[in-house]
């Protein structure tokens, strides 16, 4: 009886462990053995679930680059919507104005206002600066595109100049070598303004787009300007890629500037334009890259062929021409320390020939209203004159219109120059920090007051 019992128990536990055996290999944790019964291992293929059938079907085909490019379509497709969107709001202004360089975003954005009839309408202005120094195939074809669209653009230069030659004459070939600030602000930022208010400008159109760089990082598609009570800001490119632009500029075909074809990403001065990369490999030609195009289309890259050799006033290297930077537009609507409301004075040059014989101390700034230094300090030197105008004249002169007289009279040699005119006429000419930083403490300190 205890042998049966043994036994029993024995079948007991092997049919178990076959059991669990099944179920581990089920699981596919632990294969059976040789050993297992035919009628368990029928039972066991029977149960397991259908996957190995599945897995060995061949793969559905997958075109990874008509993928891409459908995708590309669509954002496009978006793009151009939001673009169309932006510009259409025109409608809402009396005089809308495009300044237009010719560069890639804005045959773009020429094409789209096209599309939409506001060129030959005229409901859309097209404005351009011609700064003398520009790619001599950049005016010729600027007059393709007036041809094919169907308008004409209104030019702006350097006031008082009709050519290149006036303006050698009355500036000086060299200008934008000696002073780049004031080569700005004769050849692109007067000009630009100038045209803005002669064209009773109320909406502005622009090419910005987020990936010229950290500067244009954050513009919107719509801005607001402090010019003459508030000008509109249309950026209808602002969440588009440079690639995006010539994707645009290949599906439809549209005209843009030879120098594309021959290795400038961007078209500004000839001075200080040049190719990407210097031995012009790649290019855009008959609506095709040629090269390796990630060199003109990594984020800001399109603008790394602009501004070559050119340093700001502080030394950073030199991103914008002045048109664009924060504040440019200040100066369209009101001067700095604006007479009337400042404790700063206005010195006319009659009193300022005078002044070294004055017999009185004076604290004077040599500025110019489109200088972002000048702009910087403007409150500085305001606060100055309010806690110490009783002991020293505060006095302003504008010097970019006069600078032979600046240089010779307050010791200026750039923008802006704080001079401490003593009473027995001699000139001390306050010396920029670097970075440069002006507060009342400074002003306080040079006039020991």
């Amino acid at each position: 009886r205890r042998l049966v019992k043994a036994n029993m128990l024995r079948s007991i536990l092997c049919l178990a462990a076959l059991l669990s055996a099944s179920a581990f290999h089920h699981g596919g944790m632990l294969p059976l053995s040789r050993s297992s019964t035919p009628r368990l291992r029928a039972a066991q293929a029977h149960s397991r679930p259908q996957t190995r059938k599945h897995a060995t079907m061949p793969r559905m085909a997958f075109d990874m680059e008509a993928l891409i490019q459908q995708t590309k379509d669509k954002r496009l497709e978006h793009l151009e919507e939001q673009a169309m969107f932006a510009l259409k709001q025109v409608d809402n202004f009396q005089n809308a104005v495009f300044p237009n360089a010719m560069i890639a975003g804005d045959c773009v954005i020429t094409h789209l206002l096209h599309r939409l009839g506001y060129l030959e309408s005229g409901k859309v202005k097209i404005m351009v600066v011609d700064t003398f120094h520009l790619f001599p195939e950049t005016m010729t074809f600027l007059n393709e595109l007036e041809k094919h669209y169907k308008f004409k653009a209104e030019v702006f230069q350097a006031v008082g100049c009709a050519d290149k030659a006036e303006y050698d004459k009355k500036f000086g070939a060299d200008l934008w070598k000696i002073d780049i600030e004031q080569y700005d602000k004769v050849c692109k930022v007067e000009p630009f303004q100038r045209g803005l208010k002669t064209l009773n400008t109320d909406v502005m159109i622009n090419g910005r787009r987020r990936d010229h760089g950290f500067e244009r990082a954050y513009i919107d598609l719509f801005e607001n300007a402090p010019i003459g009570g508030g000008l509109a800001k249309i950026n209808p490119l602002a969440y588009w890629t440079f690639e995006d632009c010539f994707d645009y500029i290949t599906k439809y075909k549209i005209p843009i500037h030879p120098l594309h074809a021959d290795g400038f990403p961007s078209i500004g001065d000839a001075k200080d334009t040049v190719k990407v990369p210097e031995d012009g490999s790649v290019k855009f030609v008959d609506y095709k890259f040629v090269g390796k195009k990630a060199e003109w289309l990594d984020y800001a890259a399109e603008r790394k062929g602009r501004f070559t050799g050119l340093a700001n006033k502080d030394g950073s290297a030199k991103t914008e021409c002045g048109i664009h930077v924060a504040g440019a537009e200040r100066t369209f609507d009101r001067d700095l320390w604006e007479d009337g409301k400042s404790k700063v004075k206005n010195l006319s040059k009659n009193d300022a020939i005078k002044i070294t014989s004055a017999g009185k101390d004076a604290l004077v700034v040599t500025y110019a209203p489109w200088c972002k230094f000048c702009m910087g300090m403007e409150e500085e030197l305001e606060k100055f004159a309010s806690q110490y105008g009783d002991k020293i004249q505060v006095l302003k002169y504008r010097g970019d219109e006069d600078r032979e007289f600046v240089q010779e009279t307050f010791k200026a040699k750039s923008f802006p120059t704080i001079s401490l005119v003593t009473k027995d006429g001699q000139v001390k000419v306050l010396e920029p920090s670097s970075p440069e930083v002006r507060t009342v403490e400074n002003f306080k300190k040079f006039t020991n007051v």
